[in-house]
């Protein structure tokens, strides 16, 4: 009974959340208290949150000042060079926008932090996404796939617990998988290119008036000269070189010299030559979380605000202090020098309470999830049963299952309850069919790609609430393309002979 309302309560949360019947905070606090109470757990259900909700403070406290801290990075001006840095180097094109996303993102998660990645790639990226009207769901898209990726490093987490659970070295858990993440980072890449010429064209539908008429997307970035014809001028202008060539005005509205644009070339739009676009801030950057007429920027500070920032990442990295208590210093600092009136430290805090409201309510509702999975025994119940089901006949390939079983269970429960829990069950049934405890741990980080999409893990979390994106909207996008990667760390981790078969 338990590992039927178990999954039961997963597939209907799953369910409202992608069809957008309910919110993610509603779903996370009405599911699983209906399933809880179907379980027995009665008037013990309150407890069964609350201590799960004790283990969330430091986290909810973490995202919550993380959310004021780089709010307030972004309302000073701090990211402003970088992001315009990001547009020279990656020009109009968001194949290469989406592509850059995912080498950010990648590079950031090398220090294993999941927040840290996601908020300094949203900071980085959402302001181009939102400036070339691209959608925010592809960012966090792209990001959650070369975080989860990058998340089976030996100091991000869960390499380490599987090394422990199974009373193995680390390294010798992880060195064999290099191919796979190699692999893994590929189809990475793979994905985010194919999502930026899905933007390509959907731009080329849905913001004519931003990417013109366009004979080949491709060729719009490339050069050429322009169709026959003429494009209304706007209140700003675009100056350079070439026919065609198109800027942003302030209502979102394109703008030429004025003239027509004529020629009889390829028949193909130029867009707007990147440094251009760049420099233009009255109309490149209006209306965009670069605004450089915002009364929120602090030019005179920005060494200091840098400053401020790699003190606080280096804090982060080197772990000497709780991360929540660094960010909560951080925030105090930030406000107090950029904003010294106390009229305008509670504007910037009411500024960002719509973000904080979204994250912190998110962790402390996901506390009712995994309170009940856990106290009402569910977890344990389901993770049983799958061992059970698996007929002994398939006992040589336990480590190919158990990387398999890794994506969905990692999903649906905490990594410390899966490799604590799950995982020496597992391998001490393999043991029975000749397959080594080694085998098994590789086998099971494979599907950490997935994992890190889970509303339990409360960076993913985050990431969403900063970009503004829903949660529902940011699955259907991601999860088969992470289940896919995952399946093709599994297989080359076969191929390569890390992961083994009795």
């Amino acid at each position: 009974m338990l590992v039927l309302l178990g999954f039961a309560m997963i597939a209907v949360f799953m369910v409202l959340i992608m069809t957008k019947k309910l919110t993610p905070v509603l779903a996370l606090i009405i599911v699983p208290t209906v399933f809880g109470l179907f379980a027995g757990a009665g008037l013990g259900i309150g407890d069964m949150v609350m201590d799960s909700m004790k283990s969330m403070t430091s986290t909810a406290a973490l995202l919550m000042f993380a959310i004021i801290y780089f709010g307030l990075m972004i309302d000073v001006g701090l990211f402003d060079p970088l992001v315009k840095f990001i547009l020279r180097k990656l020009g109009n094109d968001p194949a290469k926008v989406v592509l850059g996303t995912a080498i950010l993102a990648a590079a950031v998660s090398l220090d294993g932090d999941g927040s840290t990645t996601f908020i300094l790639t949203t900071a980085a990226m959402l302001p181009v996404y939102l400036r070339l009207k691209m959608s925010p769901v592809v960012l966090t898209c792209v990001a959650g796939l070369a975080n989860g990726t990058m998340n089976i490093l030996p100091w991000g987490g869960p390499t380490a617990r599987a090394a422990t659970a199974l009373h193995l070295d680390v390294n010798d858990v992880f060195v064999p998988m290099v191919p796979s993440l190699i692999v893994g980072l590929i189809v990475v890449l793979v994905f985010a290119w194919l999502l930026g010429l899905q933007e390509r064209n959907r731009l080329r539908t849905t913001a004519p008036e931003i990417w013109g008429d366009v004979a080949d997307p491709a060729d719009a970035f490339d050069g050429g000269t322009g169709r026959g014809g003429s494009v209304a001028g706007g209140s700003g202008s675009a100056s350079g070189f070439g026919a065609g060539r198109f800027g942003f005005g302030r209502n979102g509205s394109t703008s030429t010299s004025g003239k027509p644009v004529t020629g009889g070339g390829s028949g193909v739009a130029v867009l707007e030559d990147p440094a251009t676009l760049v420099d233009d801030h009255d109309t490149a950057m209006a209306d965009t979380a670069l605004d450089p007429n915002r009364t929120t920027l602090r030019p005179k500070l920005f060494w200091f605000n840098l400053g401020l920032t790699v003190a606080v990442m280096v804090v982060l990295v080197a772990n000497i202090v709780p991360l929540p208590f660094v960010f909560m210093v951080g925030s105090a600092i930030a406000l107090l020098v950029n904003f010294p009136k106390v009229k305008d430290q509670g504007a910037q805090l009411i500024a960002h309470a719509p973000s904080i409201v979204a994250v912190v309510s998110m962790v402390m509702a996901a506390a009712v999830l995994t309170g009940v999975l856990n106290g009402t025994g569910m977890v344990k119940a389901m993770s049983e049963w799958l061992v059970q089901i698996i007929p002994a006949e398939m006992g040589p390939f336990m480590a190919v299952i158990t990387g398999l079983l890794s994506i969905p269970m990692t999903f649906f429960m905490s990594n410390d309850a899966f490799y604590f829990g799950v995982l020496p069950v597992l391998s001490e049934t393999a043991a029975h069919y000749g397959v080594d405890a080694v085998d098994m741990a590789r086998a099971s980080i494979t599907g950490q790609p997935f994992h890190l999409q889970s509303p339990l893990v409360p960076a993913i979390l985050l990431l969403v609430s900063l970009a503004k994106v829903d949660l529902g909207d940011h699955h259907k996008k991601v999860l088969w393309r992470t289940a896919v990667i995952s399946v093709v760390m599994l297989a080359v981790g076969v191929v390569t002979g890390a992961i083994g078969i009795g």
